[in-house]
Order: C-alpha cells, then sequence, then structure tokens
C-alpha cells in the first residue's frame, strides 16, 4: 500500500530492502520477535526508541534534531498544519543547520519535493513507507486508538522503520499496549518543562492576556471570536479546515501581539507551538463524525497542554457557561495520570486486488492478535463498497491492476464533507477517466471545477467551502500519475487555493479583528498615567482614540474599555466623566423651562439628548388605585449610574416641575375643573370627567343628569365642560395638542399597567403615529383600542372614527328633521359631508348612534309642492353649534324631553347596514329610507338582534349587496297590480321626480359605488 508518489514506490525499491520489510511483517504480525530484536540486513541492529509524555516536554524537538542528525530520514505529523510549521521551522535553523534543497514536505495536499531530497516531513498518512531512510519518526502515535484515521497510525506503528533509528512519541497511555505490541522494554517517559494549573471559571471579558479559547464547531468558534472582538479587541482564528497559509497567517497575527487572543477548535492539540499562558474550554463536547460526544480527560489534557510554553507556566480553565470541571479531572489533567490506551484500531495492509469482491473480503479480515482491534468502515471502504453495485464501474474492472487503481482513487480523502454518495459518485467518475483512453483526467474537466473556485466574494462560510473544494482538486493534481500535466495544474490549483487563503485571512482580520482597539491595548500596557479627554462634542478621548460618548447625561462607552488591561483605561473614563455629568446636572437644574421638550415615545429631552422619561405612578396600591394620577406624572432621570449624590435628585425634581407646569398649561380645561369649588352632583359629575379625560358618554350618566339642574349645570359650563347630545365633554380639549397629550399620557398610564401585568408594554410612537392628524374630524376606524380615540375625542363606530363635536352637530341636523316627522328622518348630503363618508359608512353610522331604518312609500310626483322642497332644503343647512352658544340649555331640555337613542358599543357587531336600493325597479323607486331612534325598552333586544344579525350575515357573505338590502326591508304583503290592473303583476314604470331629495341622495349615492366599483377593477 503506497502513501506517496508513484515513483516512489515503483522505482525506489531493492531485493534486500523488500526482504527486510518481509521479515519485519511476518515477525510482527505473527508471534515472533519484533524487528528493533532483529538484525538488520545492512549489517547493523536499527534502534527502537519509544519516548513518552504529556505536551510541552520537547518530543517533536528532540525527533527532527534526531532526523537531522542522521544522513536520511522521514517523520510522520498528525496534522497538515503542523507539518508545515516543522517544514518552516527547518528552513529557520530551529533544529539545526539544513539547506532547502534537502528538505521535502509531503501532506496530501501539498508536495514540495526537491530533487535530491534526503529529508522528509510528512503527515503520517502521506508517508512514503516504501522509501528506504536512515531514520523514522511517528509523532503522536496515541492516534492509533482513534477511530477514523487510528490504523494508519497503527500500521506505522508496526512497519515503518529506518534503517538506523526509529522513535515512536506520544502520550504516556500508550506505555503498556506498546509493550505488548512491539516487546520494548525501555520506555523513555519525560515531564513537563513547566506546570500546568486549573484556574477555574473566566467570563470571556475577564480572561487573561495570550489566552487560548477551544470550541468545537465553526459556528462556535466564530461566534466567541465575534464576542473578543467587541469586548477585547480581536482574536485569531485557527481550525483544521483552514488551508496552511490561512492558518500561519492568523498564527502569526497572534505571536506578533496584535491580537492577544485565539480561539481555535482541537487543532491546536496536535503540538501546535505558539505562546499561550491560557486555554479555557468553551466547550467539552464534540463531533467526531459520527456522533456527539465528550472529550476525554487526554483529550482534554491534549488541548490545555497548550498553555505554557518551555519553562513557563501555564493554566487551564473554562468559560462561566460551562460547568467547572471536577476535582478528580483537575487532578487527572494536572498530574498527567489518565487510564492507559487498551487497543489499536487495525486495518490489513495486505491486501488482495484480484478481485473487488476479494478486495473487500481482505478489509474485512479480523485482527491478527491481542491489543489491536479491526478498525471501523472507513470513506474509502465506504465509497468502494458503494461503487460494488454500479455496473459502469464493474465493467472497468477487467484485471488486477484496475482493481488496485480503483483502491487508489478511493483514498481521496472527503475534505466537502458531502454525502457518502454524492462523494462515491466523484471516485467513480475519476476512476472512469483514469481507465479509459490515456488513463488520464481530463483537463478541461479539471480546469472547469478549479474556476468555480476561484471567486473570493462571499462570506466566510462561502469561502471556507470553496476552500473545502479546492484542497480536493489540489489533492488529485498532486497525483503525478493521473494528470497529464500534473506540474501545471499543481501550479494552478495552488494559486487558486493561496487566493482564497488570502481571502479568508482577510475575511477573517476584518470581522474578528479591531485594529485600532488591538493598537491602543498595547500602547496602554505598561503606562503608568491615563488621562481621558471630552471633547467639546461630548467625545471622550485617550491617547487621541475614541473611547465613548457623552450623551445627555448617559455615557455611551466603548467596549475596549472592558479589556483595558489593569483597568487603567476604565478608571481614566470613569474620572473624566463623572465630573462632567455633575456639571450637566447642575445645568439641567438651572436650564430655563424652554430648554426642555418630550417626545412621543415619552421621553423628555435637553440639548438635543434625552435626559428623563415621563412615567405616571398609578396603580402603586392596585391598578385602578389612583385613576388622576395623570395629572400629575412624574419624570424619571435617565443618567448614567455615575452621576449620584444630592446634584441627581435636583436634577429630577428639575423634571418632574416643569413636566406638571406643561400638564397644566396644556390641560388647563382638566386642572380648572379639578380645582373648582363643586358641590354635590356636580362635584360627583366633575370627578368622572376627570377619570375618563374630560369625557363621558351621557347614556352611562343618564340617571345622574336627569337630578342635575341647571343651576348646577351652569356651573359646569363655566368650567368648560358642554352637555350634549351624545357626550358631555370638554371642547377645548378637542384641540390638536391637549388631544395628543392626554393620548401620550393614556399610553404610558397603560403601558403602566401592562408592566405590572407581566405584559409586553404597547410602543407608544407607533401608536401615535395611527391616530388621525391634526385638523382631521373623521377618519376610518384604525387597529387602535376604543380607550385611545376618546382620549383624542373622537367616538368609534365600525366605519369610522368621528370627533365630538361632529357628532354633536350631526346631531343639530337630525333633531329638527324628528320633529318634523314622527316616521323618521331621511339621510341627506349635508350629514355625509359633516361626517366625511358616504351614505353606506353614514348608514352604518346611524346604526351605531342607536337608529333603525324602514321604508315608507314616497309621496307621487304630482303631490310634491314647491313650498315643500324648499322647506326640505331648509333642514338640509348644518348647524354650527358653539361651546358658549346660549342654546345649550336649550338643547339640554330637548334632550330631556326626547332621550337620545343609546349608542351601540363598538365592540359588539351591529346588523349589517341598510342600504340605498339600487336597482331599477319602480317599485323600489317609489319607496324612501328613513331613519328613526330605537324604542329605549328594546335596546337590549335590538343588540342581541344585530349581534345574531351579524352572525347570519357572516354566514351569507357570497350574497349580492342588492340581496341584503331586501333581507332587511320590512315586507310588504301587499299584492302589486300590472298595467292591466291585474294583482300580482308587476307596477308600471314611474320616473322619480329628479328634484327630490331621495333623488339627489340616491344620485350622489350611485355616483358613489361607480367610483368604487372602477378603482376596485383598477
Amino acid at each position: 500500500m503506497s502513501y506517496g508518489p508513484n515513483r516512489f514506490a515503483k522505482h525506489e525499491s531493492t531485493n534486500r530492502r523488500e526482504a527486510g520489510v518481509g521479515l519485519a511483517k511476518t515477525a510482527l504480525l505473527g508471534h515472533g520477535e519484533p524487528m528493533s530484536s532483529k538484525g538488520s540486513l545492512s549489517g547493523f541492529s536499527p534502534q527502537l526508541r519509544v519516548v513518552l509524555g504529556p505536551t510541552n516536554t520537547g518530543k517533536t524537538h528532540l525527533a527532527m534534531e534526531r532526523l537531522l542528525a542522521h544522513q536520511s530520514g522521514m517523520i510522520g505529523l498528525p496534522l497538515r498544519l503542523l507539518a508545515r510549521e516543522v517544514y518552516d521551522r527547518c528552513l529557520k535553523g530551529d533544529f539545526g543547520r539544513v539547506h532547502k534543497a534537502d528538505i521535502a514536505l509531503i501532506t496530501g495536499e501539498e508536495k514540495i519535493l526537491p530533487p535530491k531530497a534526503r529529508y522528509f516531513i510528512c503527515t503520517t498518512e502521506a508517508m512514503p513507507i516504501s522509501r528506504e531512510v536512515e531514520f523514522v519518526a511517528i509523532d503522536e502515535c496515541q492516534l492509533a486508538a482513534d477511530e477514523e484515521r487510528g490504523h494508519v497510525f497503527t500500521d506505522r506503528i508496526l512497519h515503518a522503520r529506518g534503517t538506523s533509528e526509529t522513535i515512536l512519541l506520544g502520550a504516556a497511555t500508550m506505555a503498556p499496549i506498546l509493550r505488548q505490541l512491539l516487546g520494548t522494554k525501555d520506555i523513555e517517559t519525560r515531564a513537563r518543562f513547566s506546570r500546568l494549573g486549573w484556574d477555574g471559571a473566566h467570563k470571556l471579558s475577564r480572561l487573561p492576556r495570550r489566552s487560548a479559547i477551544a470550541a468545537f464547531s465553526a459556528d462556535n468558534v466564530y461566534a466567541i471570536a465575534e464576542i473578543i472582538r467587541q469586548q477585547r479587541g480581536g482574536a485569531a482564528v485557527v481550525m483544521g479546515g483552514l488551508s496552511p497559509r490561512t492558518r500561519n497567517a492568523q498564527v502569526e497575527m497572534y505571536q506578533s501581539g496584535e491580537v492577544d487572543f485565539l480561539v481555535a477548535t482541537d487543532a491546536i492539540g496536535m503540538g501546535l507551538n505558539m505562546d499561550v499562558d491560557h486555554v479555557a474550554f468553551a466547550q467539552t463536547r464534540k463531533f467526531d463524525g459520527r456522533r456527539h460526544r465528550e472529550l476525554s480527560p487526554a483529550e482534554l489534557a491534549q488541548i490545555a497542554g497548550r498553555a505554557g510554553r518551555h519553562h513557563a507556566d501555564g493554566s487551564f480553565g473554562v468559560t462561566a457557561d460551562v460547568p467547572q470541571f471536577e476535582d478528580a479531572l483537575i487532578e487527572q489533567i494536572e498530574t498527567h495520570d489518565f487510564d492507559p490506551v487498551k487497543g489499536l484500531y487495525w486495518r490489513n495492509p495486505n491486501l488482495d486486488f484480484s478481485s473487488l469482491e476479494a478486495l473487500l473480503l481482505s478489509l474485512e479480515k479480523p485482527a491478527p492478535r491481542p491489543g489491536l482491534v479491526r478498525a471501523t468502515v472507513a470513506d474509502d471502504v465506504q465509497a468502494t463498497k458503494l461503487l460494488s453495485r454500479d455496473p459502469a464501474t464493474l465493467d472497468r474492472l477487467s484485471d488486477e491492476a484496475r482493481v488496485r487503481l480503483l483502491w487508489q482513487v478511493a483514498q481521496i480523502p472527503d475534505f466537502r464533507k458531502t454525502t457518502m454518495g454524492e462523494h462515491a459518485a466523484l471516485v467513480g467518475e475519476i476512476f472512469a477517466f483514469l481507465s479509459d483512453g490515456e488513463g488520464f483526467i481530463p483537463e478541461n474537466w479539471l480546469a472547469d471545477q478549479i474556476e468555480r473556485c476561484d471567486r473570493v466574494e462571499g462570506d466566510l462560510d462561502t469561502l471556507s467551502t470553496r476552500l473545502a473544494h479546492i484542497r480536493t482538486w489540489t489533492y488529485i493534481a498532486q497525483r503525478n500519475d493521473w494528470m497529464a500535466d500534473p506540474a501545471l495544474w499543481q501550479a494552478e490549483s495552488r494559486k487558486v487555493e493561496e487566493r482564497l487563503s488570502d481571502a479568508l485571512h482577510m475575511k477573517l482580520m476584518g470581522q474578528f479583528v479591531d485594529r485600532k482597539t488591538s493598537a491602543l491595548m498595547r500602547r496602554l500596557v505598561g503606562k503608568e498615567e491615563i488621562v481621558a479627554e471630552i471633547e467639546a462634542n461630548g467625545d471622550i478621548l485617550i491617547a487621541g482614540e475614541y473611547m465613548g460618548r457623552l450623551n445627555g447625561l448617559h455615557v455611551e462607552r466603548d467596549p475596549r474599555l472592558k479589556g483595558a488591561p489593569g483597568g487603567t483605561a476604565r478608571a481614566a473614563v470613569e474620572k473624566a466623566v463623572g465630573e462632567a455629568l455633575r456639571q450637566r446636572a447642575q445645568a439641567v437644574c438651572v436650564a430655563a423651562d424652554s430648554a426642555f421638550t418630550f417626545t412621543e415615545q415619552g421621553e423628555i429631552l435637553w440639548d438635543n439628548a434625552i435626559i428623563g422619561q415621563i412615567q405616571i405612578a398609578n396603580g402603586q396600591g392596585g391598578p385602578d388605585s389612583d385613576r388622576l394620577a395623570y395629572l400629575a406624572p412624574e419624570a424619571v432621570l435617565a443618567a448614567d449610574e455615575t452621576l449620584t449624590g444630592e446634584i441627581r435628585t435636583q436634577a429630577q425634581t428639575r423634571l418632574t416641575d416643569w413636566l406638571r407646569l406643561q400638564i397644566s398649561q396644556q390641560l388647563e380645561p382638566l386642572k380648572n375643573l379639578q380645582n373648582a369649588e363643586l358641590t354635590g352632583l356636580a362635584r360627583g359629575l366633575a370627578f368622572q370627567l376627570l377619570e375618563h379625560k374630560g369625557c363621558l358618554p351621557r347614556r352611562d350618566i343618564a340617571d345622574l343628569l336627569s337630578k342635575l339642574d341647571q343651576d348646577l349645570r351652569g356651573t359646569l359650563r363655566k368650567c368648560g365642560v358642554r352637555f350634549g347630545f351624545y357626550h358631555i365633554f370638554m371642547p377645548t380639549l378637542l384641540k390638536p395638542a391637549p388631544a395628543r397629550l392626554l393620548a401620550l399620557l393614556s399610553l404610558v398610564e397603560e403601558n403602566t399597567r401592562r408592566v405590572q401585568r407581566d405584559e409586553k408594554p404597547r410602543p407608544i410612537g407607533e401608536s401615535l403615529a395611527q391616530l388621525p392628524a391634526a385638523g382631521l374630524t373623521s377618519a376610518p376606524t384604525g387597529k387602535l383600542p376604543g380607550w385611545l380615540y376618546r382620549a383624542t375625542g373622537f367616538y368609534t363606530s365600525r366605519a369610522r372614527i368621528i370627533r365630538f363635536d361632529m357628532l354633536e352637530r350631526l346631531a343639530d341636523i337630525i333633531r329638527p328633521l324628528l320633529a318634523e316627522s314622527k316616521e323618521g328622518f331621511e339621510a341627506n348630503e349635508a350629514m355625509m359631508s359633516i361626517m366625511g363618508c358616504s351614505g353606506e359608512e353614514l348608514a352604518e353610522i346611524l346604526t351605531a348612534l342607536g337608529y333603525r331604518s324602514h321604508e315608507v312609500e314616497a309621496q307621487k310626483p304630482q303631490d310634491i309642492k314647491p313650498e315643500d322642497i324648499k322647506e326640505q332644503s331648509k333642514h338640509d343647512i348644518p348647524v354650527e353649534t358653539q361651546t358658549d352658544n346660549p342654546t345649550d340649555n336649550q338643547t339640554d331640555k330637548q334632550t330631556e324631553q326626547t332621550e337620545p337613542p343609546a349608542p351601540e358599543a363598538t365592540e359588539a357587531k351591529t346588523e349589517e347596514p341598510i342600504k340605498t336600493p339600487k336597482t331599477e325597479e319602480t317599485v323600489e323607486a317609489t319607496m324612501r329610507l328613513l331613519w328613526r331612534p330605537v324604542p329605549r325598552g328594546h335596546n337590549a333586544r335590538t343588540k342581541g338582534n344585530a349581534r345574531a344579525k351579524g352572525n347570519a350575515n357572516a354566514k351569507n357573505k357570497h350574497r349580492a349587496p342588492n340581496d341584503k338590502a331586501a333581507q332587511a326591508r320590512p315586507q310588504n304583503n301587499r299584492p302589486h297590480r300590472s298595467a292591466n290592473g291585474q294583482r300580482g303583476g308587476k307596477r308600471a314604470e314611474k320616473q322619480p321626480d329628479p328634484s327630490s331629495p331621495f333623488a339627489v341622495l340616491k344620485q350622489l349615492q350611485n355616483n358613489q359605488n361607480k367610483a368604487t366599483k372602477k378603482r376596485d377593477e383598477a
């Protein structure tokens, strides 16, 4: 089985070496002695050393020194990132003097192979084990117990040998199993150069500098890095999925001190060397490709061991949201005492390529001896099994060479992390290319795959996905025997990977590093005195860097202050803003009234900044303990907690005094009514008006009004109270300013109650924006509650909301019409004009006000006299009634004699409004639609009927509007006569008088219906 370039397997073996390797394998897999005790065919005994110990013991450094001490050698490392790091350190001379032309780097995705290379730095999977070298080292050999990769490490432990020296490096837990399998007795153990200790839990904002935070998913790594950026200036990111170029750039950013924090996966546990003082675990569970599981104590120790370099002590702990480790686990990590490894995963290295069935059968061979456990089915085996069911693949397996080729293609790693079906399809496609024609992958196909990845725009996930794909094509391009021009495509894939790596590094740095914050943190380290300055616009500066802003009496601190070393910057800011806040609070205390305003959110502004909030202390002793609290609200100071003491109290008192002055000025009628010297029933009525913010439906206090004499009414009128037909209200409060203020106070009051009930407060500004604009006397009904409309002076019906004074003008028109005719009155254009609505909406309004419609026969055209038309026209003229009109007494007397109809509750469903007939039949043209009040005794029944009719109408919405009107009309059981006098026939068509009020109203309604229809069709 070959892992390196094809030329190693084909051209560099000798008969003598093959005999030695065969002898070694026979001894290891059987029950003979291990290779370390056998004499080599070259005439000397090779040395096998086992060096075990925790992290920071210098094991890898020892192996590299021994490698360069020989004429040739290779080392297998667990990560491509670590392999690249060791290669770069070799070039720098960290392990001894060596020429660049003598060093090769071999990983699955990267190969640097000088023609005369003597030293090979590889990932364990990519080691060219067929090449004979004097020295071989296997690092982190405890990974032989890993389910996914363990069988590869086990194979190297058993079979990879140098002709002169072999070193196995790993954790101390490997000692018993290595003694059992290799028969070696002398095992070297090494102790840490520094002490590793438990440091408890820390918030991310409280982590010490030079800390690494361990997380085990990309989402968590990114989330933690973002928090670190906001609070501490920035973090580098290291994950196994990063390309070596991106990872090196991130590590260099950390090593140079540009950022003081590193967020990484368990990739840092496999020997990556960085100056880390503290390791904090943000997670202790990981997904290992098959399931989510807790990390073992040995795995936790491997990661925690990254803290402390050489002789500098390190510490480990957890973040604040992770449960603290148990004492037994802490002791294990600190003393490096773990349960020994009991078995290594093994897979048969002597495969049978005579057929595909024979290959799969040989892969299932059981472990040959105790201490070895047959490996789980890996990706290459799964892909091969899936392709064994593909007829096209089976047709190509004509000989042993083709089976061997299929197995080589199946070794392509699934960097893309797709489904196994997609990965197997890719393996089958490449195998088809290699088994056809000249046996090379088509260049246009590979060029298309690489071109799809060659885009540097997108977010982190997009760039990471493209990097995963380009890693696959880079791996394929590294196979010299698969490409007609491998050098070309290796260079092309490498260029794209480098561009994507640089783009990902810049994206990571841009998203998770605040360069200004990082620079400031470095500048403040070791400074004895730091002074904060406050600019005229409120900006707070330290060493020329923005650190926050004074906004009114509130301080907007920059998040970087939380990570300032030693609290020096924070202390400087607090000292500067403390004095500035006291000066501003003093300015608030002596400011003129004109310096303050309040917004539609209930906020009080000073100097264009929010310094307070309106608060109504309603319901402190219960939801309804004080219904007049809105007339004496309080101001809550919105100031930074740094502002304390008497000056804070004085500023809040000043705001409260100003607020109550505004209430007294804008709600003067209510304050006058509250302070008026009233007695008896007048006092009771005044208190109810104050409770309901200046408006009471007349029907609710009908009994009280019947007992209220004219003298008491006159006293209340002098206080601004008007006794209307439908409402008792205060017309002055209908002006825009007091109406808006009453709405604001009502919302603040309601939110106080909602908070007490643990409910979500209503957005004040959003609600006020939905109220009718200033100057409107009516508007379509919205989604706001009725109590809010009433606070602004509007009566609500299902169709529209109408201002109280407009409702009284409607009553002034209706009253004389009802006095003239006992049958009722006919809706006219003047009513619609005052209400600002259509005929149908007017019908709904009249229904809500307690009127009911009925039809009567109209007078014949010849019976209508001109003086009747003139008299009718007089009634159509609207009557304007002022608040101080002396006819108020007369209105009250008429109201007492004729009780007003009780308006229906807006929450209840009313019966369908009676629509003006629209058919062209003569019988309808001769009928008049009149309205009259519902008798008092029938109110309760009518409400119930209206609700029932509303339900019935809801079930019959499919009926035409004309059908609804026909159903609402009283039935006329008199038989009609036909034109020839026969009963039951249709009446002769008669043209209505165009000058009649009914015809005018009908024409207006028809025009409105036509306009509505055109609008609907559009």
